[in-house]
């Protein structure tokens, strides 16, 4: 997939903030073998954190994301398998993470499969229900198995979800949907754990050259024309990429975010205005 060239210089030549230099412990990237988990986990890592991924299939894949990321002082990289919808696979993770690592600081949570785009009217209540399970339930069984441990660190959650709940592009509901019920717990678990010191906040991706976009266009959901029209329906004319997602993820995981909780940042070149 091509697309535009971006005007401004990119994000990877600008000067690396050091947000987690002085954070110890652990951030924890579900989805790290994601093509927005691992560039999500890699800033992460150049920002200073020390990163543990999770990936559900593919262990090379995850071998392969540790490779690249840099060595902090602050501590190791690890890659682990967790199913999320596992309960106690889950909060043993996090059992061993903080048992192990120390505090964990950050959770991100960039996990999900891939989402055909499809009417709903296509969609059988089946699939639908698998969907939820995936993306709503899975993110709910990872907060609850970290909710003790980010409130001793007064650490944070970012959720990776999507500019569709803001603006809906048909025959994106299969995504959309439960990830609008994510949101609201993400909005639920702020006012509820903000007397903890914990903040809970969102990432809406727009169109982008990579991720969840690459494999849709792989499968032929999107074809030429439909990028046409995602393009001119997006006021910037162009496309995102998945380092513009974790450069927002790495803002709102950091102290320069701290009095930010609650809320949902669109990363989607005005395609919600």
């Amino acid at each position: 997939m091509t697309d535009q060239p971006s005007s401004t210089a990119p994000a990877a030549a600008l000067p690396v903030p050091a947000d987690f230099v002085h954070r110890a412990g652990v951030a924890l990237v579900t989805g790290g073998t994601g093509g927005l988990g691992r560039v999500i986990a890699r800033e992460l890592a150049r920002r200073g954190s020390a990163v543990a991924i999770t990936y559900r299939t593919d262990a090379d894949a995850a071998r392969q994301v540790l490779d690249e990321l840099p060595p902090v002082a602050s501590g190791t990289h690890s890659a682990h398998h967790l199913d999320l919808t596992d309960a106690e696979a889950t909060a043993a993770l996090v059992a061993e993470l903080t048992g192990s690592r120390g505090p964990l600081h950050t959770v991100v949570h960039a996990a999900g499969p891939h989402v055909p785009m499809r009417h709903l009217s296509t969609v059988r209540p089946e699939q639908f229900a698998t969907q939820v399970a995936n993306d709503t339930t899975a993110f709910f069984t990872l907060v609850s198995a970290c909710l003790p441990a980010l409130r001793q660190s007064r650490g944070n959650v970012v959720a990776i979800t999507t500019a569709a709940t803001t603006r809906y592009p048909a025959r994106d509901g299969l995504s959309a949907a439960p990830k609008a019920a994510l949101e609201a717990l993400v909005r639920a678990f702020a006012n509820e754990e903000g007397r903890f010191g914990i903040r809970f906040n969102c990432v809406g991706p727009g169109m982008l050259t990579d991720g969840m976009a690459e494999r849709l266009i792989s499968s032929g959901d999107l074809d030429e024309r439909a990028l046409a029209v995602a393009r001119s329906s997006t006021p910037l004319r162009r496309f995102g990429s998945a380092l513009d997602i974790a450069e927002a993820a790495c803002f709102l995981a950091s102290d320069r975010a701290g009095f930010i909780s609650g809320q949902k940042l669109d990363v989607d070149g005005g395609f919600g205005v």
